[in-house]
C-alpha cells in the first residue's frame, strides 16, 4: 500500500482554520463551487482569508476563466497568494478544448497545478505529456462522481497510478470521496492523496474498530434511539 495523504476538501474559513490544525489533514482544496457556498465574493480577497488560516499545507484555488488568455492571467495571480498554493486546471475549457497548451506552458515556468475534472485515463496520459517532470504536480481523478454515473473508478485510477508511476513529483488524486472506504481503495490502488469533506475525515479518526465492535455498537444506538423515542409495541 502507498502513503496516502488526505486532503479536506472545502472552503470554509473556519473550517479550515480548524482542520489545518489536525495531523491527519495534510493540505486542502477547492473549487469555484466551494468558494460561492463558503460566501466568497471577492476571489483573490478570499483566497488570501484562508491563506491567513492556511500558511503551510498545500492548497489548491481554481481558475474559473473559460480561454487560453483569461486563464493564464488568473493562474499567475492565483500562484503569487502563497508558496503552498497549487493552481488548479480544468482538464477542458466548458467547449471541449484539452488544456494541454496551459497547462505546458504554466508548468514549464515551475507553477504548482492541480490539473481538475479529469475522469479518462488518456486525459490523464496527455496531461503527464505537457507537465514538466521537476515541477510538483497533481491530477484530480473524480472518481466519486464517476461512480454517481454508474461507472467503476478503480480501472480508470488504477491505470493512471501506473501512468504516472515512474514520475516522483506527479501525484494522482482520488477526487469527489463519497465514503470513508474510498480511504481503503485509494491506498490500495497506490493514489498519492484522496481529498474528502470534513465529515469523511472524522469517520476516517475514528478507524479501527473490529467487526464485533460494529455490531455491538450498532445494537446499542438503535435500543438507544428507541428508548429516547419511547417506542412500545
Amino acid at each position: 500500500m502507498s502513503k496516502l495523504k488526505i486532503f479536506c476538501d472545502i472552503a470554509d474559513v473556519a473550517t479550515i482554520k480548524k482542520y489545518s490544525k489536525k495531523k491527519i489533514v495534510k493540505g486542502f482544496t477547492t473549487n469555484p463551487s466551494l468558494m460561492r457556498k463558503a460566501g466568497a465574493i471577492d476571489y483573490l480577497k478570499y483566497s488570501k482569508l484562508i491563506l491567513n488560516n492556511c500558511k503551510k499545507k498545500p492548497i489548491s484555488f481554481e481558475v474559473f476563466a473559460d480561454n487560453f488568455t483569461d486563464m493564464k492571467i488568473q493562474a499567475y495571480k492565483i500562484n503569487k497568494l502563497g508558496s503552498n498554493v497549487y493552481v488548479k486546471i480544468p482538464v477542458i475549457n466548458s467547449k471541449g478544448k484539452f488544456m494541454g497548451k496551459l497547462i505546458k506552458a504554466l508548468s514549464k515556468q515551475k507553477i504548482k497545478l492541480n490539473i481538475t475534472a479529469v475522469y479518462k485515463v488518456a486525459h490523464v496520459k496527455k496531461i503527464i505529456k505537457n507537465l514538466d517532470k521537476s515541477t510538483k504536480s497533481i491530477i484530480s481523478i473524480f472518481a466519486g462522481r464517476m461512480s454517481d454515473a454508474g461507472i467503476d473508478p478503480v480501472p480508470i485510477i488504477k491505470n493512471s497510478v501506473l501512468s504516472a508511476k515512474k514520475y516522483k513529483n506527479i501525484s494522482i488524486l482520488w477526487a469527489s470521496t463519497r465514503e470513508a472506504y474510498n480511504y481503503i481503495q485509494a491506498k490500495q490502488l497506490g493514489c498519492k492523496i484522496i481529498t474528502m469533506p470534513p465529515k469523511i475525515i472524522n469517520i476516517i479518526e475514528k478507524f479501527g474498530l473490529s467487526l464485533d465492535q460494529l455490531t455491538k455498537s450498532t445494537v446499542v444506538t438503535f435500543i438507544k434511539d428507541s428508548k429516547k423515542s419511547k417506542f412500545k409495541i
